[in-house]
């Protein structure tokens, strides 16, 4: 998660509620895509687990997971919920090397500031082993600004993105666009992104 303190307030305070509406009983696509093309037994880091329930499909699916995240409640209501022993963890305490099969990211690395993506992308490659699989997820657009309940978030353009990805020495090998309502309501864009170390 992010360490910007309005943000963690709001997941904090907000978790039983964030976890009741964006908790999906089963995996979507995205998360079938990545499962698929990792190994039987991989080892798999949530980073910025929430609630807990990708962790728990990752489990399920027979992986070793490390699941952290830097709310408190989000960390409380993953182990309630999902029995995920999830750590605390903000991005920039990443310091493992080639300790993981996957990385899945998914929409909450959009928390961190502009100015330290580079340096999380590039802890996040040396995490991974030789070939590891890397999932994203941004809202895409401009600018940094909070949304109407006061998370902050940091926007980018596709191109940039894909830019920032192959600097820190991923390969993109698959992409998609849509849009959809946040727990805010408002209707945004983002892209999905794997790519390999």
């Amino acid at each position: 998660m992010s360490e910007d303190r309005q943000t963690l307030d709001f997941y904090d305070r907000a978790a039983g509620d964030y976890a009741d509406r964006c908790t999906s009983g089963r995996p979507d696509a995205d998360m079938l895509a990545f499962v698929g093309a990792l190994p039987p037994g991989a080892r798999v880091l949530d980073l910025g687990c929430g609630p807990g329930q990708s962790a728990a499909h990752f489990r399920d699916a027979g992986f070793q997971v490390d699941a952290t995240d830097a709310s408190d409640g989000m960390l409380r209501t993953a182990r309630e919920r999902h029995g995920i022993d999830a750590r605390y963890a903000t991005f920039d305490m990443l310091d493992a090397v080639a300790a993981y099969d996957g990385v899945w990211a998914n929409f909450s690395l959009l928390h961190a500031p502009r100015s330290a993506l580079p340096g999380h992308l590039a802890r996040v490659h040396r995490a991974l082993g030789p070939g590891g699989l890397f999932h994203i997820a941004m809202k895409t657009g401009s600018g940094a600004r909070r949304d109407a309940l006061g998370r902050h978030y940091t926007y980018y353009a596709i191109d940039e993105l894909a830019a920032l990805i192959a600097d820190a020495g991923f390969t993109e090998t698959a992409r998609r666009t849509g849009s959809g309502p946040g727990m805010a309501g408002a209707d945004e864009p983002f892209v999905i992104m794997r790519a390999h170390a």
